[in-house]
């Protein structure tokens, strides 16, 4: 978060989730992990959970993993839905000495605690909330947070754009293929690999917020090259990754179908480096959509279950040594 946001009461955590995870959660578990070395963690999960402990069970090993000693557990959906995955993850977090500050239903209008059993301070009805009127909500707003409606609004704002925008696309692609053809029927497969090579890293090194459609066709077909991909990866700014955010969902939306993985991925980088876990795997699910085998995407996925802090992500390598190291092992 660019600003932290103080949690001070139930109702503001609930209204610091949406912004947590950028949008607002529906029929979810969301977990605030705190107290630790990694700075605050919120995870969600679909509920209802076919396997409450096996979801209580993953939730604890991530936690641990990560040396958190705190969480808030908030549940969105029916009582059914919620409770028996809450009790599960309160059995097994507290048998290891993860303390549960709270854990609460959260209705349309309306939270329950579950720890509670005082109906003065807990009544039965529930307690009315309205996060557009906490300071949270304002603070985060101020600080330039966004939350969507749900998960499907964020999703959307990496669908693939239609009408003329797609049609323009579809020519530039084949044109771009064209070129690409012609290239492969004039060299060798070295020199086709060293003639891409030269090109993608030429696309990259003056890259435009508003690439045309030429060039967004061709970066596609140049990604395809394993070095220009990683040389992509390693000049995405980790401490400052909004522009990358910026840059690779648009060329994630404008791209063909078939050349998505990995700008996909790349986003999926810049997002996770930005600790937005949630466009992070929508990226990922759009990676995999397009090539369901593609290796770089299921490894990213590995590290987002895994709750690898986003930290651990920073590479060193810089242009100078990716180019070194691929000298040294030269793609077959």
């Amino acid at each position: 978060m660019r600003t932290p946001l103080v949690i001070r009461s139930p109702q503001d955590a609930i209204a610091a989730v949406p912004y947590l995870l950028g949008f607002h959660p529906a029929d979810s578990l969301v977990v605030i992990a705190y107290d630790g070395p990694h700075d605050t963690c919120a995870m969600r999960l679909d509920l209802p959970q076919p396997d409450p402990r096996a979801a209580a069970e993953r939730i604890a090993a991530l936690l641990t993993h990560n040396a958190f000693r705190r969480a808030l557990l908030l549940g969105y959906g029916t009582s059914s839905d919620v409770t028996p995955v809450v009790a599960a993850a309160w059995e097994v977090l507290t048998a290891q000495d993860l303390h549960i500050t709270e854990a609460l239903r959260i209705g349309t209008d309306r939270w329950w605690s579950l720890t509670c059993v005082d109906d003065d301070c807990c009544p039965p009805e529930g307690h009315p909330y309205d996060i557009s009127t906490t300071v949270v909500a304002a603070e985060a707003t101020l600080s330039g947070h966004v939350a969507l409606q749900d998960r499907a609004e964020l999703a959307r704002t990496l669908a693939p754009l239609e009408g003329e925008a797609r049609t323009a696309m579809r020519a530039a692609t084949d044109r771009a293929e064209e070129r690409f053809l012609s290239w492969a029927a004039e060299t060798t497969p070295a020199q086709l690999q060293s003639r891409l090579t030269a090109s993608g890293l030429a696309i990259l090194a003056d890259l435009t917020p508003d690439p045309t459609d030429e060039d967004v066709a061709w970066l596609g077909v140049t990604l395809t090259n394993l070095r220009v991909r990683d040389e992509a990866w390693i000049r995405i700014d980790t401490d400052a990754p909004q522009r990358d955010i910026d840059f690779w969902r648009a060329i994630l939306r404008r791209i063909e179908e078939p050349y998505a993985a990995a700008p996909a991925c790349l986003l999926a980088i810049a997002a996770y480096a930005a600790g937005d876990g949630g466009l992070a795997n929508l990226a990922l699910d759009r990676a995999q959509d397009a090539d369901p085998a593609y290796s770089l995407a299921h490894l990213l996925r590995a590290v987002v279950e895994a709750g690898i802090p986003p930290s651990r992500l920073q590479t060193t390598m810089t242009p100078q040594t990716l180019a070194a190291a691929y000298e040294a092992n030269p793609p077959p």
